[in-house]
């Protein structure tokens, strides 16, 4: 399974060079091999554009030599407006061509785009619990948002000005050398100077381009934590803490961010500098090649141009080093998480009969089995010590104990959201790990102390829990919680809107419709994590009579923080240290007078 890729505050990799740039670029142009004829389209009009661009350029030599300044004194007015209209008519192809190409490439890359960020939602469903418990959210959303804007600004942009630059530097060289080779020749000289000074100037830049990435990673899982931790931080006046924290941060990013603009940004004035060298050197020895060895006037004025034309898609080039290690350093981060390992249907990979392996699950009665199970979420670091535990079809099996002594792991274990060490789990005398994912689960339901709604209506998010249910279904679900009374008081009834995770809802009434999810999904099997442990008693009582209705004929295993809801259970476990010290019902525990009878009478309190 996946590590954290990120320390504390949703970091990334520590800043460096692009392990693989030359894998990143042909990754990312995987997403544009479906548009290739719009891409043959796209390059065609570049083609279009840079011709016209340079023909047009080229016909001032005719236009004054012969029209502005003949060799024999005399001007031809007709002759140069027929001139001027046939450029005018070059220079609109142009136009043409460089409207039709940045309309089709946006086209092109927003599509590719839509792919990608598909691609890595569909990743990150696959993700395994893990995942998500050693990353940050905002680290997470940043891959969505900053590095996958980076990703577009390149495919919208940079690679078309990229084809382009390297069209027109050939088309200039070849129009410079038919005008003069050994102006030429002056004007080559210093490309390799400019070549070098780029690449000194690129190779810094990734760097810190890389580094900015990540930092903006971190700052936003910051951000996001904070916020979605305020009344946390309100209530034990962290205020001034989170500010120098999010001071530190900032002030990280704005750092990085110095050195990777600087260098991006020094980069047009270098080659700039370097262009305005060449174009004075060139149109100097021009001139005195057309006092001293007849060269024409016409000739000297579009090679100059020429000369400038040949330094500005070098320019161009260079200009576009931010956009290209911003875009790659985003989409290494992308890549990353798409390489990581996904959540395996089975958990065991090479079954001695491949029949053994469940992908439909028919008839599941429900009975559980835990032998001798041991796990820990650091293979170090052990939370389960030789469990064994069964539960029979219908049975409610209670799991007490104090914080930290593996009750929410026994249940994460039944899910399959993290592979057991030792031992084996069985549901109806088959092995977990022969069943697939999907399968399992969805003869699990579960119930958790921190609901969670989804913007929608409130059929929307009861029918969450099966979704091909009938609004009729829904609403009977909604009465077996005991739900229906206070929805059909909202509003408008089961099509409220719930916005903010339902913040327009009581955590009671939250709670209640998290048990109506459960119960519409008709699962066997039921998991209750501390449902009631952050509502007020008046309440409990309430949602209990919920649960009571959805625990009718369905194993239930219930994690309780008030021992009150576990006292007809048929079975209650008491857990320490990862460990079953004690277990039977609630009166065969008392009359032990062990542990559970300590808590049951206050005697002592959970940690």
């Amino acid at each position: 399974m996946p590590g954290p890729m990120n320390g504390p505050r949703g970091a990334g990799r520590q800043g460096g060079k692009p392990k693989d740039v030359k894998g990143t670029i042909i990754r990312l142009f995987q997403y544009l091999e479906k548009d290739k004829p719009l891409l043959a389209v796209v390059f065609l009009c570049v083609i279009l554009n840079t011709g016209a661009s340079l023909a047009g350029s080229y016909m001032l030599r005719p236009i004054i030599n012969t029209f502005i300044a003949p060799t024999d004194g005399n001007g031809d007015v007709r002759g140069l407006a027929f001139a001027l209209v046939l450029m005018a008519v070059v220079y609109l192809v142009g136009v043409a061509a460089s409207y039709a190409q940045a309309r089709i490439m946006i086209q092109v890359s927003q599509k590719a785009l839509m792919s990608l960020r598909n691609d890595l939602f569909c990743k990150m469903q696959r993700m395994p619990v893990r995942f998500f418990d050693t990353n940050s959210n905002g680290d997470l959303m940043s891959r969505y948002t900053n590095d996958v804007d980076a990703i577009g600004e390149m495919l919208n942009n940079t690679m078309v000005q990229l084809f382009a630059g390297v069209i027109q530097i050939i088309g200039t060289v070849a129009l410079m050398i038919y005008t003069n080779i050994w102006l030429t020749l002056i004007t080559v000289v210093l490309t390799p100077l400019m070549i070098r000074a780029g690449g000194f100037v690129a190779s810094r830049s990734r760097k810190y381009y890389h580094a900015q990435q990540e930092a903006i990673g971190k700052l936003n899982g910051y951000v996001e934590e904070t916020v979605s931790g305020q009344k946390v931080v309100k209530v034990f006046n962290h205020e001034d803490a989170a500010i120098e924290d999010f001071k530190e941060l900032n002030y990280d990013l704005r750092d990085k961010q110095i050195h990777a603009q600087f260098f991006g940004g020094i980069m047009g004035p270098v080659m700039g500098n370097l262009s305005q060298v060449n174009y004075s050197l060139t149109a100097a020895i021009g001139g005195i090649f057309c006092v001293l060895r007849g060269f024409d006037v016409g000739g000297l004025t579009i090679f100059v141009n020429y000369s400038r034309q040949f330094s500005r898609p070098i320019n161009e080039i260079s200009m576009q080093v931010n956009t290209i290690f911003s875009a790659l350093a985003g989409a290494e981060r992308v890549f990353a998480i798409m390489d990581l390992e996904t959540e395996p249907d089975y958990a065991v990979k090479e079954p001695n009969d491949p029949k053994m392996l469940i992908s439909k699950w028919d008839h599941v009665r429900g009975e559980v089995v835990l032998s001798h199970v041991t796990f820990g979420y650091q293979p170090e670091k052990v939370i389960l010590k030789d469990i064994s535990l069964y539960a029979k079809k219908g049975q409610k099996i209670a799991f007490v104990g104090s914080t930290g002594a593996g009750k929410t792991t026994i249940t994460n274990l039944i899910n399959r959201f993290y592979e057991i060490q030792e031992g084996t789990i069985t549901i109806d005398g088959t092995d977990i790990r022969n069943i697939q994912k999907d399968e399992l689960r969805k003869n699990i339901a579960l119930v958790l102390q921190d609901t969670h709604l989804f913007t929608g209506t409130v059929m929307e998010n009861i029918r969450y829990g099966r979704l091909d249910a009938t609004d009729e279904e829904v609403v009977q679900a909604a009465k077996t919680a005991d739900a229906d009374y206070f929805i059909r008081r909202l509003s408008h009834g089961y099509d409220t809107v719930l916005e903010g995770d339902g913040s327009n809802l009581s955590q009671g009434q939250r709670q209640l419709l998290n048990i109506a999810r459960a119960a519409l999904s008709k699962a066997p099997i039921l998991i209750l994590d501390e449902a009631t442990s952050s509502v007020d008693t008046r309440t409990e009582l309430q949602i209990q009579k919920g649960m009571d209705a959805l625990m009718k004929d369905r194993t239930t295993f219930v994690i309780a923080h008030r021992l009150s809801t576990v006292r007809n259970a048929d079975a209650i476990m008491v857990l320490e240290h990862g460990e079953i010290i004690e277990r039977g019902t609630h009166e065969q525990l008392l009359a032990q007078k062990g542990r559970y009878y300590q808590l049951y009478t206050g005697l002592t309190e959970l940690d």
